[in-house]
């Protein structure tokens, strides 16, 4: 098994200190929980703002979103 980066070992870590019965192999189970947070905080269709500044604050949610999606790939390719 691969060595996880910093941010997916942290998913795991907490999901172990939130639930001591939570089974390491199983990390299917955080990457649907990112994969969900990802579409509710930040949907991945939605009209492009035409303000700038709208545009500016658009373009870091979709940066968050793309991070928690490669976190949750590399959870699912881990387990």
């Amino acid at each position: 098994m691969t060595e996880l980066s910093p941010a997916a070992q942290a998913v795991l870590d907490t999901m172990y200190e939130v639930n001591m019965d939570f089974d390491g192999e199983n990390a299917t189970l955080a990457a649907a929980a990112l994969r969900a947070a990802a579409d509710q905080v930040v949907p991945a269709e939605e009209d492009m703002p035409l303000n700038l500044a709208h545009r500016l604050r658009w373009d870091v949610m979709q940066s968050v979103r793309c991070q928690l999606l490669a976190i949750a790939a590399e959870l699912e390719a881990h387990d």
